[in-house]
């Protein structure tokens, strides 16, 4: 398990300055509600071919609140207090398992068995070709037309050493969406009294395959039905990026974030350098190279502020790079909890994995290999770690 760490300790590893720095640095846990941490579950909704879908919902001592499901294993709820104590949900998502149903961008969901993007849909193992879908045209994308975001996990609650907890399985057949190999993956979501949210990924295979996996929530910290991010503050820990093609395939090179839109190395503003950054639509979706290697312990990749509330979020991963997301592709069509309406930039993903299309860049094979083979334990811890201050 993760060892909880004194926040300035995590600020100071990200090399945080200016006013970044003091925020965070002062950044505390609200008081214990004087409840112990628990978990309950109910029925989410029901599956279309039948099969019910379990809500799992953990509460911590402090009152932080993360409901899951089911289906996809999707975060649904994350509630956290605000620097005057005021709980808010900051995670955008629907009410009912008819909205995941009917089609969302990802919304806290686990990117799988392959996260991000490979070019084309193709790549060569041990000398053979694969061919996935391109539902991402012209590449593949989290997985596929059905990734693990739209399996129905088992889920079994538990009640941790560090708090309440679900562990997911799920067992993905030889062949399914094109990858090789049965794969049989374990994700477990804690709750600590730390107020992290705390995600383990394990998985096996049979065959020789290719495995990346991903979580992907949008969060707003001024709560999911409050706008646009813009104005939160993020600084991410890599001086170094993989630009892509216009497709958001990377080229294969590995440059530097100085004197470019994409520098987060010091804390600014989402909306700074938004329309410097390009794209189309516009914003950020671009893979980071964190100035650290594989580890086996979480460490500090990026940390963000949002000024009106004082919330504060760090993210610890275990992963090579980081992909910050900043909610381009969100248009208005999805009508989220409580008819909320998310709109361009209304939410922002911190996605801790390998790199994109990494199995067709034999050269980042050192620092970002996707390949798992028999007798392997493909492992990966990301945790979203929350505070308040003022």
């Amino acid at each position: 398990m993760l060892r909880a760490l004194p926040v300035f300790m995590l600020v100071l590893a990200v090399g945080t300055s200016g006013a970044l720095r003091p925020r965070l640095a002062e950044a505390v846990q609200p008081k214990a509600a004087g409840k112990g941490p628990s978990f309950t579950e109910t029925i989410y909704g029901k599956m279309p071919k039948g099969g019910n879908i379990t809500e799992y919902t953990l509460t911590n001592k402090n009152g932080m609140i993360v409901k899951c499901i089911e289906y996809g294993a999707i975060i649904t709820q994350i509630h956290v207090p605000d620097k005057a104590g005021k709980f808010a949900d900051v995670a955008l998502g629907f009410d009912k398992l008819e909205g995941y149903l009917a089609g969302h961008p990802y919304f806290g969901t686990n990117a799988g068995r392959c996260a991000n993007r490979i070019a084309k849909g193709k790549f060569k193992l041990d000398d053979k070709e694969y061919t996935l879908a391109t539902n991402n045209e012209p590449n593949h994308l989290h997985g596929g037309k059905e990734g693990f975001d739209k399996k129905v996990w088992k889920g079994e609650p538990f009640l941790g050493a560090t708090g309440p907890g679900v562990k997911f399985t799920y067992k993905s057949p030889d062949g399914e969406e094109g990858y090789p190999g049965e794969l049989s993956v374990t994700l477990s979501y804690t709750l600590t009294d730390n107020n992290e949210i705390e995600v383990n990924y394990r998985a096996t295979t049979d065959k020789p395959t290719i495995c990346n996996l991903a979580h992907h929530s949008y969060f707003n910290l001024a709560g999911h039905n409050s706008g646009d991010i813009l104005g939160h503050v993020v600084q991410i820990g890599a001086k170094n990026y993989t630009p892509g093609d216009d497709t958001l395939i990377p080229t294969g090179k590995i440059a530097p974030v100085a004197d470019t839109p994409f520098d987060f190395t010091k804390e600014k503003t989402i909306g700074k350098d938004l329309e410097k950054a390009g794209g189309k639509p516009v914003g950020f979706d671009l893979n980071y190279v964190l100035d650290k290697e594989t580890t086996e312990r979480p460490e500090i990749a990026a940390a963000v502020f949002e000024p009106k509330s004082g919330r504060t979020l760090i993210v610890l991963s275990t992963e090579p790079g980081l992909q910050f997301y900043s909610g381009n592709f969100l248009d208005g069509t999805n009508t989220g909890k409580g008819g909320a309406v998310y709109k361009q930039h209304n939410g922002f993903c911190m996605e801790p994995q390998k790199f994109p299309d990494s199995i067709n860049k034999p050269d980042w094979k050192a620092k970002s290999n996707v390949v798992l083979r028999p007798g392997e334990t493909y492992k990966q811890t990301t945790v979203y770690k929350f505070g308040v201050t003022k």
